[in-house]
C-alpha cells in the first residue's frame, strides 16, 4: 500500500510543481528562477511539517515521499543554476539552501507543536 501512496502523492506533486513554476515565473521578468525557488522552499516546509508531526508511514509516503518528492526538484535547480550568470548562480545556490533549511526547520517546529 505504501508504494501506491507514493504514486498518488507524486501524481499531485508533479503537476503542482509545473503549474506553480509557470505561475510564479510569469510574474517575474528577471532571469532568476523564482518558480523553482518557490516550489523547493514550499516542499521543504511541508516535508519538515510531516516529519514534525510524526505522521504514519502512509501519510509520510503520500505527502513526504510522493508529493514533496515530485513537487521539489534538484535537477531543475541545478540546470537553472549553471545557466545563470555567476553572481546570480551564487545567489541562487546560497538563497535556496538557506531558505530550504529554514523552511524545513520551521515546518519541523510547527509540526512538533501540533
Amino acid at each position: 500500500m505504501v508504494p501506491l501512496m507514493v504514486v498518488l502523492g507524486a501524481a499531485v506533486g508533479a503537476p503542482a510543481r509545473y503549474l506553480t513554476d509557470r505561475l510564479v515565473q510569469s510574474r517575474h521578468t528577471s532571469g532568476f528562477p523564482w518558480g523553482t525557488f518557490a516550489v523547493n522552499v514550499v516542499g521543504s516546509f511541508v516535508l519538515g511539517l510531516v516529519t514534525g508531526v510524526a505522521a504514519s508511514p502512509w501519510v509520510t509516503a503520500l505527502v513526504g515521499t510522493g508529493f514533496c518528492g515530485a513537487l521539489t526538484t534538484y535537477s531543475t535547480f541545478g540546470w537553472e543554476t549553471v545557466h545563470l550568470p555567476r553572481p546570480l548562480a551564487v545567489a541562487n545556490t546560497v538563497a535556496s539552501v538557506l531558505a530550504g533549511l529554514g523552511a524545513a526547520g520551521l515546518g519541523l517546529a510547527v509540526g512538533a507543536a501540533l
